[in-house]
């Protein structure tokens, strides 16, 4: 015999469960502190002008 299953109860677990991977990735994104979001930012723009620097000049005439 199969089991009995409350929709209602299942609806708000996936719901909850749903708010719970979204808090996660929430707390993944936004809670980082001043310090951290600084240290990202000059590595990434450090990482820009390294980049940069190794780009080749091409002169206008070249096709």
């Amino acid at each position: 015999m199969a089991d009995i299953v409350n929709l209602r109860q299942v609806r708000k677990n996936k719901a909850r469960a749903e708010k719970q991977s979204q808090a996660d990735q929430n707390r993944l994104t936004f809670g980082r502190t001043k310090a951290e979001k600084t240290l990202t930012k000059a590595l990434n723009e450090k990482a820009e002008r390294a980049l940069d620097q190794k780009k080749l000049d091409r002169p206008e005439g070249d096709a």
